[in-house]
C-alpha cells in the first residue's frame, strides 16, 4: 500500500466495560449485538428488529474529547460493526450495578416507577436513560421523550419509564470523581491506538479499512474504488442484517479526523462528511430553524448519534430528509477523488434514481450550506405517518424572500418523495417569481407543480396523496410568510427543536 497510509495495525481495540480488548480475525461485518450476546455472553443487549428501529439492543459509547474527557452516545448495536469500536468504550446494561451488586440510580429508579414488565426492551431503555444521566439528567418531558424515541416498549407504557428518567436524575457537571473516571478512561483510550496507524483487517468474509486521515481515505479508495463507505451504518448496517449482503472491502471514515469538523464562514456553514446528525443539528439550527427541526425528526437520538449528513447525501435518496432543505437553501458538496476537489450543487449530484454524480473512487468530502440573509425566509415540511421515527411521505423546503412591494423577488424550493431523487420545483419557481405573493399566483404556482412531479404510489402513500400534500404545503407556506399569527403546526420549532 502506498505511504500515505502509514503503519498498519491488524486488531481491534477497545474497553468493553474498564477491561480492554483486542480482537483479531473477525469477521468485519458482525455486527457488536452479534458480538456481545455469543463471543462476551453480555445478553443484555436484545435483538428485536435488527434495523435500529426498537432501541432493545442500545447500548452506550464513549469516546475521547478535545478537553481530555469522554463524550457518550447511544446507538443501535444491531447495525454497527464490531471494528468501529476502535478506540472507544463499550458500556452495556450489564457494566451499570457497582461492584458490590447496588443498582445504577437509573436501573433503582427503573424498578421505583414499576418500568418494566416483560422486561425485554428494559435494558434498551435503561441504556438511553443512563446516557441521559451522564449529560446531567432532564426534567423537561421534550427532552426526555426525544431520549426515548428510539426505545419501544409493548408492556408497560411509557409514563412510569418517563417518570424514572425524572427521578434518576444526572452526574453532577462538577463531580470530581466522575471527571476523574473520564479522564482515566481518555487517557486509556488514547494509549491503546496512539500511533499505532490505520486499521486493516484482512479476513476471508472481507477486508476493512479505518483511515485516521482525508489522504489515507483518498488514497485508500483510489485503490479499492469499489469499497462499500462505512459512515455510521445506519443504512449500510440493514444491507448486512436485512440485505444479507456480503461487503469487501468496508472503508470506514468515522475515525478520519479532518472530515469530522464543523464550522462557519461569514457566508456559510461547512459540515464535513463524517459529522454526525447530533452534533450538526445545533449550527444547522442557526442557520434556519426548520432545518433543526428536520434533523431533531430524523430517525431517533441512537440514529443521530451515528448516522451522518454526508452519508444521507451520498446514498442518494429520493426520501432522505436534509438533501430538499440543504437544495433549497443553495446548498454545494465537494467531491474528492485522489488529490482533486470539486465543488457541485447539490441539486446537481442527484441524477436519477440510485445515481449520482460521483465517480469510483470518488467520495463526499464536506457540505457547504449558505446562510441565510437579506430577508430570505426559509420553511421547511416533514410529513410522516408518526412524528418521531418515521420515514417521510412528502418533504418541502422553501427559500423565499417577499420585497417590499409584495412581490417574490426569490423562490427556491425542493421536494423529497415526489420524484426519483430530491428535486428542485422549478417550474413552480417560475410561477412565483417577479408575481405578488397572493392567492391567485399561489394557485398557479400549484398547477405548475402538478405538471412538474409524477410521485409514485407506495406503502408509505398514494401518488395523488402525495401531490396534494405537496400542494398544500405551498398553501401553508403562504399562510405563514403572510399571517405569520396564524397556527398552522401541531408541534412547532419550539417542541420538536430540542
Amino acid at each position: 500500500m502506498a505511504s500515505a497510509t502509514g503503519s498498519l495495525r491488524s486488531d481491534i481495540r477497545f474497553l468493553l466495560g474498564d477491561e480492554e480488548r483486542s480482537l483479531r480475525d473477525i469477521d468485519p461485518q458482525m455486527t457488536v449485538l452479534e458480538y456481545l450476546r455469543l463471543d462476551e455472553r453480555k445478553v443484555g443487549t436484545k435483538e428485536g428488529c435488527a434495523e435500529g428501529d426498537c432501541g432493545a439492543c442500545t447500548v452506550v459509547l464513549g469516546e475521547p474529547d478535545d478537553k481530555g474527557g469522554m463524550a457518550y452516545r447511544t446507538v443501535n448495536a444491531c447495525i454497527q460493526f464490531v471494528p468501529t469500536l476502535d478506540g472507544k468504550q463499550l458500556l452495556t446494561v450489564e457494566h451499570l450495578k457497582s461492584t458490590d451488586g447496588t443498582l445504577h440510580p437509573v436501573q433503582q429508579a427503573m424498578v421505583d416507577t414499576h418500568g418494566s414488565q416483560c422486561g425485554f426492551c428494559t435494558p434498551g431503555f435503561v441504556m438511553s436513560l443512563y446516557q441521559l444521566w451522564l449529560d446531567g439528567g432532564e426534567d423537561d418531558r421534550g427532552a426526555i421523550n426525544d431520549a426515548l424515541a428510539g426505545n419501544l416498549c409493548r408492556c408497560t407504557g411509557y409514563g412510569p419509564i418517563i417518570e424514572a428518567a425524572r427521578k434518576a436524575g444526572g452526574v453532577a457537571a462538577n463531580d470530581s470523581a466522575e471527571q476523574k473516571r473520564r479522564a482515566d478512561i481518555a487517557a486509556k483510550l488514547t494509549a491503546m491506538v496512539a500511533d499505532e496507524g490505520t486499521l486493516a483487517l484482512e479476513h476471508p468474509a472481507g477486508r476493512y479499512f479505518a483511515p485516521r486521515t482525508s489522504d489515507e481515505l483518498a488514497e485508500l479508495l483510489v485503490a479499492h474504488p469499489d469499497a462499500t463507505v462505512l459512515a455510521g451504518g445506519t443504512d449500510v448496517g440493514l444491507w448486512v442484517t436485512k440485505m444479507l449482503k456480503r461487503l469487501d472491502p468496508i472503508i470506514y471514515i468515522g475515525d478520519v479526523a479532518d472530515i469530522q469538523s464543523v464550522y462557519e464562514t461569514e457566508d456559510a456553514l461547512i459540515i464535513g462528511a463524517g459529522v454526525t446528525y447530533s452534533r450538526a443539528h445545533e449550527a444547522l439550527g442557526r442557520v434556519a430553524s426548520d432545518v433543526g427541526e428536520l434533523v431533531r425528526r430524523i430517525g431517533s437520538r441512537q440514529i443521530r448519534n451515528a448516522g451522518t449528513l454526508g452519508g444521507n447525501i451520498a446514498n442518494g435518496s429520493p426520501i432522505g430528509d436534509t438533501p430538499p432543505a440543504l437544495i433549497a437553501l443553495g446548498a454545494k458538496i465537494v467531491l474528492r477523488m485522489g488529490d482533486v476537489r470539486r465543488e457541485v450543487p447539490l441539486e446537481e449530484f442527484f441524477i436519477t434514481y440510485g445515481k449520482q454524480d460521483r465517480v469510483a473512487g470518488e467520495f463526499v468530502e464536506s457540505v457547504i450550506v449558505p446562510k441565510t440573509k437579506n430577508g430570505l425566509v426559509f420553511k421547511a415540511y416533514k410529513i410522516s405517518k408518526r412524528f418521531d421515527q418515521d420515514i417521510t411521505a412528502v418533504l418541502a423546503a422553501f427559500a423565499i424572500k417577499v420585497d417590499d412591494s409584495g412581490k417574490v423577488s426569490e423562490f427556491r424550493a425542493a421536494f423529497g418523495g415526489m420524484a426519483g431523487t430530491p428535486m428542485r420545483a422549478k417550474k413552480c419557481e417560475a410561477a412565483l417569481i417577479g408575481k405578488d405573493w397572493n392567492e391567485a399566483n399561489l394557485n398557479a404556482a400549484q398547477v405548475a407543480l402538478a405538471n412538474e412531479f409524477e410521485p409514485m404510489s407506495d406503502m408509505r402513500a398514494s401518488k395523488e396523496y402525495r401531490m396534494l400534500v405537496a400542494q398544500n404545503l405551498l398553501t401553508k407556506l403562504f399562510i405563514e410568510t403572510s399571517a405569520p399569527d396564524v397556527a398552522t403546526r401541531l408541534v412547532g420549532k419550539e417542541a420538536a427543536h430540542v
